[in-house]
């Protein structure tokens, strides 16, 4: 426990002006490395958090929370299935579909793609690719009107516009008296959507699932129903409930399955970033050590002199503990209010800075991002500070020990 005079003694040293300025420069280094060593790290981990919840969002315009197929791909019967997911308080809406792969081909240009079959009224309950339809009527997609609505992305490749004609060719034939002949249907394009993930702009077809059950002949059968939670972050709680309600009949996949790789890739991603900025924060720790190493050789007289008059080691040790943890905790703080501020305010300074140099840091033709969506997160910040605090307290612990060990003769000796 540090006594009110030890705490006095060290800050004392802490505000008093040293004989030996590059001391007073080393010090001042030290608390500058510190400041900006916890305001990167709060920024650039805000940053990285409004990344990763951007992507995901927009990964969740197509994909489902929860979706639910039958272990051979096929449900026979979808309303039967539906009605036994009513009784799921977390659900809040379901939509059958169909999936098949198939190649879209206009004159000699071919190209593979995900075609999905929907239901147009229920589909928008579900996700929101409907709301970025940017040409087109959705409501046109109706059975037996063969429309089909592509990616902005995969309409370009294949040179179509709005009210254009494809082919699209199903892998699963049907076979006739003259042979195989592989499963096809011209479509018109009645909408084309862009979510600005390469991705699926590129790769999904969406037609009605009437007319996708017909091309990839499933007759009345569908691939699954999608589900939407109250909760996108309880997929996994809840796909893991309904595989015990449904008893294991069917298949049952949440989105952070669908794509576990893709987001374990960003949370390793962030914690890599974590550790390479802490060392920043590390390196100023370490200059802390050197500070308070010379300290200590430079106040040698004066803790002979409070030694002399009684102060135990263990006391000496807390006067330079207290000193040091002083830069730590100024340096922590002045760091973690300028992270905050910036997280929160990156929206405006960022095209500040933009328009100040006159140039874009991340072109909208490059990038899939071209803006900083940072998320301030408070979990983050109590970490980053609690974490520069420790640092900076253990900096304190070798150069407080040596001063404790200063024996009052020798130190006084020469003077």
């Amino acid at each position: 426990m540090i006594k009110p005079l030890e705490l006095l003694i060290g800050l004392r040293y802490t505000r008093a002006k040293r004989r030996n300025h590059f001391i007073s420069f080393i010090s001042a280094t030290s608390m500058i490395g510190v400041v900006l060593g916890v305001w990167a790290l709060i920024t650039v981990m805000s940053i990285m958090n409004g990344f990763h919840k951007d992507l995901r969002d927009r990964i969740l315009f197509v994909v489902s929370h929860v979706t639910v197929t039958g272990y051979q791909g096929e449900l026979d019967n979808w309303e039967e299935l539906s009605a036994r997911l009513d009784n799921n308080s977390d659900i809040v809406a379901k939509s059958p579909f169909v999936l098949g792969q198939g190649m879209i081909t206009k004159g000699s240009k071919v190209t593979g793609a995900l075609v999905r079959g929907i239901l147009p009224e229920k589909e928008r309950n579900v996700s929101r690719v409907l709301d970025h339809i940017v040409e087109g009527n959705p409501d046109a997609l109706k059975e037996g009107d063969f429309g089909i609505i592509l990616g902005d992305t995969l309409a370009r490749i294949l040179g179509v516009g709005l009210g254009g004609k494809v082919t699209v060719v199903a892998p699963k034939g049907k076979v006739t008296p003259a042979g195989l002949l592989p499963r096809l249907k011209r479509f018109t394009v009645v909408g084309l959507f862009k979510i600005n993930m390469h991705e699926y702009d590129s790769g999904i077809a969406l037609i009605h699932m009437a007319d996708a059950a017909r091309l990839l002949g499933l007759k009345d059968q569908v691939s699954g129903v999608r589900l939407k939670l109250n909760d996108v972050d309880d997929a996994r709680q809840v796909s893991y409930q309904l595989r015990s309600e449904l008893q294991d009949q069917y298949r049952v996949r949440d989105w952070t399955q669908e794509h576990a790789n893709f987001f374990r890739a960003l949370e390793i991603e962030k914690r890599v970033v974590f550790i390479v900025l802490m060392l920043i924060i590390a390196v100023a720790a370490f200059n802390i050590v050197s500070t308070l190493v010379m300290i200590v050789t430079d106040k040698q007289p004066d803790v002979a002199i409070l030694r002399t008059l009684g102060m135990s080691p263990g006391s000496v040790m807390k006067v330079f503990m207290v000193q040091g943890t002083v830069i730590g905790v100024v340096g922590t703080l002045i760091g973690a209010v300028l992270g905050v501020l910036t997280a929160l305010n990156i929206a405006t300074i960022i095209p500040a800075i933009e328009q100040f140099f006159n140039t874009e840091l991340f072109p909208s033709n490059v990038y899939l991002i071209s803006d900083f969506p940072a998320e301030l997160r408070w979990k983050d910040v109590t970490g980053v500070v609690v974490v520069s605090l420790l640092l900076g307290f253990l900096a304190t612990i070798y150069p407080a020990w040596k001063a404790s060990r200063v024996q009052p003769a020798e130190a006084l000796r020469y003077d």
